[in-house]
């Protein structure tokens, strides 16, 4: 018997409730945090919840939605992947830029990215997490589509890149950065980041 079709009747498992969505995503943050993106299963975080696993797949289509959902993600890392990739090569570096500075452009993004980033720097496992989770659903499918030496080192420099943009920009407040308008700030670092990635 499969996590999607296992009985919701198993000895030890309640059925959902009217929070039993939330308790999930906290035993889901409990069991990310303890053992990392790669080592939790469903089932895992199933048993920390004290349901069955089959009610775990009713809220969440898998494990990458589970992640996204119980770090409070503003956005599906699988569908920035898909972006970044959707166009010609040699503009990937534009697409980069584009596609993470505009998720810091909007308020509800930009106060969801602050919390994530402040976690991260503040908490080992929220890190470790953010670092799993970030590097299979975006690093290495873009490493992938290169076809280039290095590829993943590639990736990572052009992450670092843009963090450090994004540092400067939105939480420092460092001038011009700060206040330079997006499109500007977008044709600086685009040739940088398509240097990294296929220079």
């Amino acid at each position: 018997m499969n996590e999607r079709t296992a009985g919701s009747g198993r000895a030890g498992r309640r059925p959902g409730g009217p929070d039993t969505r939330g308790e999930i995503l906290g035993a889901a943050r409990k069991a990310f945090a303890d053992k990392g993106f790669s080592s939790t299963s469903i089932r895992a975080v199933a048993r920390e919840a004290g349901v069955d696993a089959a009610l775990v797949h009713h809220y969440f289509d898998s494990k990458d939605e589970l992640f996204i959902e119980a770090m409070a993600i503003p956005v599906d890392p699988r569908q920035i992947a898909a972006e970044i990739l959707d166009g010609p090569r040699e503009e990937i570096g534009r697409r980069i830029a584009t596609v993470f500075l505009g998720i810091w452009e909007s308020p509800e993004g930009q106060q969801r990215m602050k919390a994530i980033f402040r976690s991260v720097v503040t908490s080992d496992e929220v890190a470790r997490l953010m670092r799993e989770g970030i590097t299979q659903m975006i690093i290495q499918p873009i490493s992938r589509t290169l076809d280039v030496p290095d590829a993943h080192l590639r990736v990572s420099l052009a992450a670092t890149q843009l963090i450090g943009a994004a540092m400067a920009r939105y939480l420092v407040g460092l001038e011009p950065v700060a206040s330079v308008d997006l499109a500007t700030l977008i044709d600086r670092l685009a040739p940088v980041l398509q240097l990294h990635l296929t220079g």
